[in-house]
């Protein structure tokens, strides 16, 4: 045999052997990663599970984001327990060290908030416009009395949760921004009850004179 072409014969024989050759290359160590499976962006995890691919776009259970502040870590469940509780939440923002920009507040609470409850913070928003609006259901009125009572920690459940008719705000608003939010509101509920604490005094005062 002309020694070119034996060597060209060896050469093809050592590439289809280095190829497989139509045969099993063996078992993958990781096959998630050796067979890349592709999906739909927006797919539901339920299909994503049908076929094989376990992935539910959620943390693991425990852990913290390196982006989350650990002093606004929220770890209460979405249920009745988890609402009873969120009373005796504390806003981290109430601590001596703790800064709050009220502009910032204010302006968060106008962009995500104030269609719905208004910008007064009386429940007439634009969505509802004294039931003028799209929304039949009127919205939370901040300044009743129910509303002035309500614990801050359990606003902040709402406001992650959602309650009602008003979805969740956890993916629009960070827990810092939250707690800011509220903080807000409670600065203005605050505002109005200063006023109706005072006249009281005022009278008895002009009765004794």
């Amino acid at each position: 045999m002309n020694k070119k072409l034996y060597i060209a014969v060896l050469f093809l024989g050592a590439v289809a052997a280095g190829c497989g050759a139509g045969k099993d290359p063996g078992i993958a160590y990781m096959p998630d990663m050796f067979y890349s499976r592709a999906y739909e962006t927006y797919a539901s995890t339920a299909a994503l599970k049908d076929s094989g691919v376990h992935y539910d776009r959620l943390p693991v259970a425990g852990t913290v984001s390196r982006e989350d502040d650990l002093a606004f870590h929220f770890d209460l469940k979405h249920d009745s327990t988890g609402y009873a509780l969120s009373a005796n939440l504390k806003n981290p923002l109430d601590s001596a060290a703790a800064t709050i920009n009220m502009k910032e507040a204010e302006r968060l609470y106008l962009i995500n908030c104030a269609i719905c409850h208004g910008d007064k913070l009386d429940g007439n928003g634009p969505l509802f416009k004294g039931g003028d609006g799209p929304y039949s259901a009127a919205p939370k009125n901040f300044m009743d009395a129910e509303m002035i009572a309500m614990a801050p920690g359990t606003m902040f459940y709402s406001v992650t949760y959602g309650k009602g008719q008003m979805g969740s705000y956890a993916s629009q608003l960070s827990p810092r921004q939250r707690w800011e939010v509220i903080t807000y509101i409670k600065s203005k509920q605050q505002q109005k009850a200063a006023p109706a604490a005072a006249a009281p005094a005022d009278s008895s005062t002009a009765a004794t004179n």
